[in-house]
């Protein structure tokens, strides 16, 4: 076992949202800054983890072979033991979730940091509160973790580095004919509809943005197949449509090629952002203040409604009127804005 010390290695336990995975981005980088030449793992499961791949600082990511929302006491409590041996010092765990903390007590981890939620505080040596849960950014939240109880530290944004070569694979496996700039849509958001622009919008901004000269390409994962069909067959089949055929690394690719993303408060959102990519985000039931888009080249479209944020997956009046207020000309002038 290694001596524990300024050296002795730190485990975050990182979320299973690919988004908040990508907003783990700015915790890791405030350590790498605060605590240089300590190594930093990341063990989460395997739907977000590749984002860890991406995220500079990290020395290894190690898979937690569980789905989400799965709890399994023995699988955790054995993932834990397993890393027993790897000298530890200390472990951030960034869900509130119960089962988060287990695999760095299984582990014996001596420094164990994490916000007091869900009766875990037995597994924590240092169970902090959370009050601005729902009022502070998550960047935020995520980076005061990090930092000495009761320290202020500024969160820098998060931000991803491809691969080598993953733009050029990307292109060779999804080429897109044609000349013109690409805009590339993310409709999905798997937290649910009440998060998701409705599909007739996205179908009408895809006009839109032809008629104007883009390219357009829909991006998402399995879940936002039905969706981003809906899309095409309201567009007249125009969009390229990649949802569900990409990997994650795949679509992070494509996304760094996009001349200009338009997306909901989703992973992708994030991903994009963090590439530094011309960006549009849409809220709905969600907060921009909460989960704002960091990159540099962001704008966001809203419309403040007495019942906004509501934070809740499907509208609670069935109406979804945050998001039947935006237009999607307001959309397209918005992104030929960020473009510049």
């Amino acid at each position: 076992m290694r001596a524990l010390g300024s050296v002795s290695p730190i485990l975050v336990v990182g979320p299973s949202w690919v988004g908040d995975m990508v907003m783990a981005g700015s915790l890791i980088e405030s350590l790498r800054l605060r605590e240089p030449g300590r190594p930093i793992d990341v063990i989460a499961p395997a739907a977000a983890l590749p984002i860890a791949k991406l995220i500079r600082g990290v020395r290894r990511t190690i898979p937690l072979a569980l789905g989400h929302g799965q709890f399994s006491v023995v699988a955790r409590w054995k993932a834990g033991r397993a890393l027993k041996d790897e000298g530890y010092g200390k472990a951030i765990i960034l869900p509130r979730a119960f089962k988060a903390a287990i695999v760095p007590f299984a582990a014996g981890i001596p420094e164990r940091i994490g916000y007091a939620a869900e009766g875990r505080s037995i597994l924590l040596t240092e169970a902090r509160p959370d009050r601005d849960r729902k009022t502070a950014r998550t960047i935020d939240r995520f980076v005061a973790l990090g930092a000495p109880k009761g320290e202020q530290m500024r969160a820098p944004r998060p931000v991803l580095f491809l691969p080598d070569g993953a733009r050029e694979q990307a292109d060779g496996r999804f080429p897109l004919p044609g000349e013109g700039p690409i805009m590339a849509l993310c409709p999905g958001a798997e937290y649910g509809p009440a998060k998701r622009w409705p599909a007739e919008r996205f179908a009408r901004l895809a006009d839109m943005a032809r008629a104007a000269g883009y390219r357009v390409r829909i991006l998402g994962g399995p879940k936002d197949a039905p969706i981003a069909q809906e899309i095409v067959e309201r567009a007249g089949g125009i969009p390229d449509n990649l949802a569900g055929r990409t990997n994650l690394m795949e679509a992070a690719a494509i996304l760094a090629g996009a001349d200009v993303v338009v997306s909901n408060d989703s992973g992708l959102m994030h991903v994009a952002g963090a590439l530094d990519r011309p960006l549009v985000v849409l809220y709905g039931s969600s907060s921009e203040k909460m989960t704002p888009p960091t990159g540099p080249r962001s704008t966001v479209v809203s419309h403040d409604l007495p019942c906004r944020p509501c934070f809740k997956r499907e509208c609670p009046l069935g109406t979804l009127a945050c998001f039947e207020a935006i237009q999607p000309a307001e959309v397209l002038a918005a992104a030929a804005r960020i473009r510049g």
